[in-house]
């Protein structure tokens, strides 16, 4: 039965090709996220040893919940304390900043999104454990306030050289620097900042740019000698600290800096592994499609090796056999493909900033069982109803010249698809409404329950329709299309098992188009409705910018207010809660509306909350909030509740001297602008940014536009992600039709043989794909509009109150359908066109 069921595979290897590739391309996506996943992993976890020295001293709260500096430090004073220790060998103070931007000579900024830009002191001293650390290159460290060394990533980019002035910007008082390039810094044996920029200064130039000139340090490394632990180092270190700062590892401070950023960035793998999910459910569907089909051609076969003694076991496990070669197969030429697509996405993401060309691809024992457990599982788990089919095959039937493959009802069929559907509608219904944990799964289980029982329940629902396409098709082609249509109805089950594929793809590509355009216009609405001043300023990477801006605007002719504004992320209850801040003495000219007490209420410690916010959490007015900040835990009382305003970007507004107080830097991070009214009061403000292609000046539509990008450019990689699972939905169409045109190969020789031509014969099969084609189209839209409307439906107090549903976008889709349904013949049609009339009858 083993040999058996190899020749049979080997007969049939054009078959099952288009299976292996669904299989293929599904395993390439999750073998090429988990080795992207691991690639980053490594890279950052190598990038911050090489960064903290054996033991660092800093103060407790150093670090923003997004890793920038805060502005709490270390005195210079206990860095000549801690040298006299026994076990130190040297002691460096660092300064570090975030926010300072290379400009080149184009007037553009050399990375911005992703990896900050940074800018420090330099010191000579070694990283933890002795591992290299950034040396100089080529040309010498920097000396006096004019000049500055760059990485040498950076250097190349920006197009500079040793000898050359450098165009800085920075998010300190200096809005700009022209420092000239003294040097270039690296690493000698290979490494890499991730895509990170650094501007290096001398220590006493660093200070008076990013600590207001303290003679102070953010961390000081401390150096053990030979022999000495880096926990014994440690704890002589403590001994010696104030009660506000501590030591650590530089083991310890390197996973917690590498883990914390990799959590950050985790929903990346995430992201990639559920279209990795949909790719290969819509892969069962082309699987199970296509081992139908087989089982079904060769049921005069299997019936005679059951008359020749073959067990039904046996019978049904040669076709398990040949699902598992088949995925084992796919597995592998997946494994392979996954490796080139772990580069591609690398690449993608070097051009956002994200650069791990300094690091090789990681390729561990996780992703080889990943994708051969994934591959293997999905394609037997897919063959396996068909080869159960296999044991309804009796004897007998070998001596039969037509045998028919047994087949559950469609009743039983409708029955388990209403069930299904009934449960997924439940599911649904908890994940979106319902307050329980990981409601995403809730909501993801409940659609792919849905999917699969309208998918389940398709044959007889889409019935109808196949109906009224035969009647069509004979109206307006004729014969051929009156054949074309009953080819459709002769096996609902297949016609519609390819058309779920399809439906599959078509949904979640209409659920997001809803998102997205409801997402657009319910901004569209929150600008139009509250907008206030008459301009926007802000940094297009969304950090911070320098507090010198606000001054220069408020003295341009024509302005007549400017208000400021300050967005910081803090911890709350272990999670991370975003806070901004304005000055009190402008806050009403923000226009806030509020619901609870009033704006003259907002003074230093105290708090506005969103209404969303304040319900979430049981917030009235006078309640006390707790929040982690720099400076440790603060507790601030409710000063009033307000309604969405789209100028507030975050559901706590407090006082700008709170945030300082807190520790955090005195940066902007937007402006409000208020004028006159006065001709030229745009090229006034532009003027003041003309050197910072990071700030922009933007008037109501252009904000308004600036809040919908974002929207575009998630559901453009949407759209992208779920092409894959377009692609071998269409492939599903084609082995489909091509394993049709086998099964069909005497009726078609005997339609040639009475008359029909080649070209007729091509319309008829180029019909059938256009009746899979739109009904799959159709039923995506109709689910994707349902599924798009309650997911807006259920998020409406979100701020996203507007539901909008993209007629012309559904119209589109519907229209590639057709296009889709075309091409997809094309193989299919010129096969059956060039069949041989006399073989093809003479075929049994």
């Amino acid at each position: 039965m083993i040999r058996a069921a190899l020749k049979s595979l080997l007969g049939r290897k054009v078959r099952l090709l288009l299976s292996t590739f669904a299989i293929v391309l599904g395993v390439a996506f999750v073998a090429g996220s988990l080795v992207f996943s691991d690639t980053l992993s490594r890279s950052f976890t190598a990038l911050f040893a090489s960064t903290v020295g054996d033991v660092v001293v800093q103060p407790e709260g150093g670090a923003t919940v997004d890793g920038a500096p805060s502005t709490r430090t270390v005195p210079a004073a206990l860095v000549e304390e801690l040298r006299s220790l026994p076990g130190a060998a040297r002691v460096d103070g660092n300064v570090n900043a975030f926010g300072v931007y290379v400009v080149t000579k184009q007037n553009k900024v050399v990375g911005g999104f992703g990896p900050p830009a940074i800018a420090g002191n330099w010191t000579d001293a070694p990283a933890g454990h002795g591992l290299e650390g950034l040396s100089v290159t080529v040309g010498r460290a920097p000396q006096g306030a004019d000049e500055v060394m760059l990485d040498a990533v950076t250097a190349e980019k920006a197009g500079y050289f040793v000898g050359e002035r450098v165009r800085l910007i920075t998010a300190s008082d200096q809005a700009t620097l022209n420092p000239r390039l003294v040097g270039i810094a690296g690493f000698e044996h290979g490494g890499s900042l991730n895509g990170a920029t650094l501007a290096i200064f001398d220590t006493a130039t660093a200070q008076d740019l990013f600590l207001e000139g303290d003679d102070a340090y953010t961390d000081v490394w401390v150096t053990a000698r030979p022999g000495v632990s880096q926990d014994e180092l440690r704890d002589r270190v403590a001994t010696v600290l104030p009660q506000d700062l501590e030591a650590v590892t530089g083991d310890d401070a390197a996973d917690d800096a590498a883990s914390e950023l990799l959590k950050a960035i985790s929903f990346l793998t995430t992201f990639l592994l559920i279209f990795a999910g949909i790719a290969l459910v819509v892969g069962a569907f082309l699987i199970v499609n296509t081992f139908s089909i087989l089982v079904a051609q060769r049921s005069r076969e299997l019936a005679l090796l059951r008359a020749l003694g073959a067990s039904k076991r046996q019978v049904t496990w040669s076709v398990q056999l040949e699902a598992f070669v088949l995925g084992v197969l796919g597995s592998t030429l997946g494994l392979g493909l996954g490796v080139l697509l772990a580069i591609g996405i690398r690449t993608l993401f070097a051009r956002f900033g994200l650069d791990l060309s300094g690091q090789s691809l990681v390729f561990t024992p996780r992703t080889v069982l990943a994708a051969y457990g994934v591959g293997v599982l999905v394609t037997m788990a897919a063959a396996w109803l068909p080869a159960r089919r296999t044991s309804r095959i009796a004897p007998v039937q070998a001596l039969r010249d037509d045998v028919a493959l047994p087949e559950s009802t469609l009743t039983r069929r409708l029955q388990l698809g209403l069930v299904l559907v009934a449960a997924g509608l439940g599911a649904l219904w908890v994940g979106l409404f319902a307050e329980v944990p990981h409601g995403g799964w809730w909501t993801g289980g409940g659609v792919l329950a849905i999917l699969l029982g309208v998918s389940s329940a398709s044959p007889v629902i889409s019935r109808p329709f196949l109906a009224a396409a035969r009647a069509a098709y004979a109206r307006l082609f004729g014969t051929i299309g009156n054949l074309a249509g009953q080819n459709s109805l002769r096996n609902p089950r297949r016609t519609t098992a390819t058309a779920s594929a399809l439906m599959i793809g078509l949904t979640l590509a209409c659920t997001m188009a809803i998102v997205g355009d409801s997402a657009k216009a319910s901004v569209d609405r929150s600008v139009e409705e509250n907008f206030v001043g008459d301009y926007i300023v802000s940094n297009v990477f969304g950090g911070p910018f320098s507090p010198s801006i606000a001054t220069r605007m408020a003295a341009v002719d024509g302005v007549t207010q400017v208000i400021r504004q300050r967005f910081q992320f803090v911890e709350r209850k272990g999670d991370r809660q975003g806070i901004a801040a304005t000055d009190p003495a402008t806050i009403d000219g923000l226009r806030l509306t509020m619901l609870e007490g009033s704006t003259d209420d907002l003074v230093d410690r105290t708090v506005l909350v969103k209404k969303k916010f304040a319900a979430d959490e049981g917030l009235d007015v006078g309640d006390p909030v707790t929040l982690t900040m720099p400076s440790g835990k603060e507790t601030y009382r409710v000063a009033g509740i307000m309604d969405d305003n789209p100028l507030v970007f975050t559901p706590l507004l407090t006082t700008l001297r709170t945030l300082t107080d807190a520790g955090f830097p005195a940066q902007d991070n937007a402006l409000v602008i208020f004028g006159d009214g006065s001709v030229g009061l745009q090229r006034g403000l532009d003027a003041v940014v003309a050197d910072l292609p990071i700030v922009t000046v933007k008037n109501e539509a252009e904000f308004a536009q600036e809040q919908r990008e974002p929207i575009d450019q998630f559901v453009l990689i949407i759209f992208a992600l779920l092409g894959l699972a377009l692609v071998i939905a269409v492939l599903g169409i084609v082995n489909t039709l091509a394993l049709s045109v086998i099964e069909r190969t005497r009726e078609i020789g005997l339609l040639r043989a009475i008359g029909v031509s080649r070209p007729q014969l091509r319309a008829m099969i180029t019909l059938e794909s256009v009746v899979i084609s739109v009904l799959g189209a159709l039923l995506g839209v109709v689910l994707g509009t349902g599924f798009g409307i309650a997911l807006m439906y259920a998020v409406r107090d979100q701020g996203l109150e507007v539901i909008s549903v993209p007629e012309g976008q559904l119209l589109v889709f519907l229209g590639l359908s057709l296009v889709i349904g075309v091409l997809a013949a094309v193989f299919p049609a010129r096969r059956a066109a060039r069949l041989d009339v006399l073989r093809a009858i003479a075929t049994e």
